[in-house]
């Protein structure tokens, strides 16, 4: 995966554990998607639109082979406009077509049940050409966990068919669900690689919480996302307030000798003032903030700059 086009500060400290996550039901759940995949005709690829190219799997082009792919970005309302035209632009700059969809509320949703149903129609135009009955297309939605896949089965069928909740690990076993007589969903628990090797992509992934929060220090990385925040002020598309945090919790942001925010001193000031002085409560607390959309929408990755 190449690197974010935006910093995230200084990240996670060097003392802090490294992310990793990779539970037995998702290494299960990948040895069941190799049998199936022979089956479906089309791959539905979900990503979250805050971190578009930190839940792109990178060993989806080779499991999928030659079959045809639709790109979701799930998660619209979670991001600007800004920020969704530049990453549609850079996308299809790229040969992309991007689906932008709010499952949360069913923006996009048609859309997309529409482009499975046209890749259908060109499949039963072959199969017709073979002498052989229409069938419905046999879809697979695919993606991290967490990036909103259940959601949109639920929302394309119109009622809830498959659990859906905005944690990880919520999916854990293949489940094919009819879509009136056009299309077939396969929805499959969430992917991951067997090894996060990108840290950087892995605090994305762990502050959009497509991840287990057994796999990081919570603590750690909401310093890191105060961090972050900083580095992306200097991007207006990517919607921050400069006193979006302070404003909020009313106690401001300093910045240590080398000019990097104290996010430590924040957090101990911040939990003095909210949770009795746990940190731990307040970091969870301004994460859970960041991902109900309570501090607004913010981009937490922007679409690389031409070098």
């Amino acid at each position: 995966m190449e690197g974010i086009a935006t910093p995230v500060g200084e990240g996670l400290s060097q003392s802090a554990p490294a992310i990793q996550w990779y539970p037995g039901h998702i290494a299960k759940a990948e040895r069941q998607l190799f049998t199936q995949l022979a089956k479906v005709d089309l791959v539905i690829e979900v990503r979250d639109a805050r971190i578009p190219r930190a839940t792109g799997h990178p060993r989806l082009q080779r499991w999928m082979k030659a079959k045809p792919r639709l790109l979701v970005i799930n998660r619209r309302d979670m991001i600007n406009e800004a920020a969704r035209q530049a990453w549609d632009h850079w996308l299809r700059e790229r040969g992309e077509t991007p689906w932008w969809c709010d499952a949360k509320v069913g923006t996009g949703v048609k859309q997309l049940q529409e482009a499975a149903i046209r890749a259908g129609g060109q499949l039963n135009a072959r199969r017709a050409g073979r002498g052989m009955r229409p069938r419905p297309v046999r879809a697979l939605m695919l993606g991290f966990p967490n990036v909103g896949k259940s959601a949109l089965i639920n929302r394309l069928v119109r009622q809830k068919v498959v659990d859906s909740a905005r944690r990880a690990g919520v999916t854990r076993t293949l489940r094919w669900v009819r879509l009136g007589q056009e299309l077939d969903l396969l929805d499959a628990p969430g992917v991951l690689p067997p090894r996060l090797d990108d840290q950087r992509a892995a605090l994305l992934l762990a502050l959009c919480d497509d991840i287990g929060q057994a796999a990081y220090d919570g603590e750690a990385v909401a310093v890191a996302f105060l961090r972050l925040l900083d580095g992306l002020q200097v991007h207006p598309a990517a919607g921050i307030s400069s006193s979006g945090v302070l404003g909020r919790y009313g106690v401001p942001i300093t910045r240590l000798e080398d000019n990097v925010v104290d996010g430590w001193g924040w957090l101990e000031a911040a939990a003095a003032r909210h949770t009795s002085g746990d940190t731990a409560r307040m970091a969870q607390r301004l994460l859970d903030d960041f991902r109900r959309s309570i501090l607004g929408p913010i981009a937490l990755e922007l679409p690389p700059e031409p070098a």
